[in-house]
């Protein structure tokens, strides 16, 4: 069945930052077509229109905007309920809030509570891919992906390994770590659209010999995923440099264990040094840039000058809890202001970029999600510029897609995304009528 979808299209086929205005599709009256969850065609409604068959059906979301899913490259969904919980620091805030919160996810009925209702919000804030943090708990992954998979989700997580520097309760062993990942690799990595992460937490609360059987595991399965923090906050980096006083930086550590490489996925990266961002972009692990959580928690400002002089490749994400909000427009307000604090400026092409196609190439998905590309998985967002008052008020005075879309990014939230589709199913639906 085909099903016809028109609104304005956009969607990336680079980084604005180095292709300029190639890297872009924009058709102000556009149509999105779909067959059987993917792609057919994007493009202009008076080309494309005579192309569909009589039986098509068509959506009209004409005066909206059609692009696709948001792809939130780091978030933990166990930490859903403490969003928003006051810290000093990030290791205070993962002693007070974080790991008693992650205590719960042995059991499967909480987990799978939990699982259901972040799932259910980043429908709401037109998230249709997410790299996702579980707990140390394999019943936590279990519940997460049976949710996800029973929505036809494209999502990636993990559970975490963690073999000392936390609480008892949340510690597994560097043995038990890697047999219970191997273990979920076995049941859930490509089964739908469900994909593994190997998930070190972050290297003080992994052993030598733990994150060694993760790079066992990485090599051993080339196509599953690893994910971890890197160089956040100062203080973590000192106690990292006590841990491995050999290693040359931070990022060295997860080096010396084969655990950069393509769809490895770091998040903060603040505090790289040259060296290591030339790292990062000979390997392709890419950084997830989590600016809600570097503010909240006072981390720092990430230095995009500095990561596009070596096209380190970049992501965009919530990090919740860190993060205080699941919807990537309110990331990419804080993600503007970021890079202005640190001296650039960021167009609001490229930041929508980043949470499009710029996600998918940083997990090695270009193609697969992020685009329209023909034959591309059809996970796509509807995104309303007359949600609220104050939005449809500058959105009437936009003169260019650059000033729409700047908007979007400073005032709009959730309540901006009309609809969310993923694999051409309608997954979310705003019931509010546009002012």
């Amino acid at each position: 069945m085909i099903h016809a979808y028109r609104g304005s299209v956009l969607h990336f086929h680079d980084d604005p930052a180095f292709a300029g205005e190639t890297a872009h599709s924009w058709h102000a009256d556009g149509l999105l077509i779909v067959e059987d969850g993917r792609v057919r065609a994007a493009g202009d409604y008076a080309q494309l229109a005579a192309t569909l068959p009589p039986d098509a059906q068509v959506t009209d979301h004409s005066g909206k905007l059609i692009l696709p899913g948001f792809i939130d490259t780091h978030v933990h969904y166990p930490q859903t309920d403490m969003i928003a919980s006051p810290a000093p620091g990030l290791l205070p805030w993962l002693e007070t809030y974080t790991f008693p919160t992650e205590s719960r996810f042995r059991d499967p009925e909480h987990a799978g509570e939990v699982a259901r209702f972040f799932l259910d919000e980043l429908a709401r804030s037109g998230t249709t891919t997410a790299m996702v943090y579980c707990t140390v708990h394999p019943e936590s992954v279990d519940a997460f992906f049976a949710e996800s998979s029973a929505r036809n989700l494209r999502m990636v997580a993990g559970k975490v390994l963690m073999d000392r520097n936390c609480p008892d309760f949340l510690r597994d062993t560097a043995e038990s770590g890697a047999r219970d990942s191997e273990a979920l690799i076995g049941r859930w990595h490509g089964r739908g659209r469900q994909m593994y992460a190997l998930t070190p937490r972050f290297a003080p609360t992994s052993t030598e010999e733990q994150l060694g059987l993760t790079g066992e595991l990485a090599r051993a399965y080339p196509d599953t995923f690893i994910q971890s923090h890197v160089a956040e906050n100062t203080d973590e980096i000192a106690w990292v440099k006590s841990l491995y006083p050999s290693a040359r930086s931070y990022l060295d550590v997860y080096d010396r264990y084969g655990l950069l490489r393509e769809r490895a996925m770091y998040a903060h990266c603040i505090y790289l040094d040259e060296t290591d961002r030339a790292r990062m972009a000979e390997t392709g692990a890419a950084a997830a840039l989590c600016p809600t959580s570097n503010l909240f928690l006072g981390s720092g400002l990430f230095d995009f000058a500095a990561a596009d002089a070596v096209k380190m490749p970049l992501s965009m994400a919530t990090d919740v809890g860190g993060g205080t909000s699941f919807s990537m427009l309110k990331t990419m307000n804080e993600l503007y202001k970021v890079a202005r604090m640190g001296g650039t400026y960021l167009p609001a092409l490229r930041m929508f970029y980043l949470a499009t196609l710029g996600g998918a190439r940083s997990m090695g998905l270009e193609g697969v999600i992020g685009s329209f590309a023909p034959g591309a998985e059809a996970d796509f967002v509807v995104i309303n510029p007359q949600a609220t008052e104050m939005l449809a008020r500058r959105s009437a005075r936009a003169e260019s897609l650059e000033e729409q879309l700047f908007a979007l990014a400073l005032l709009g939230d959730d309540r901006a995304v009309a609809a969310t589709y993923s694999a051409g199913k309608l997954q979310y639906f705003s019931s509010k009528t546009a002012t």
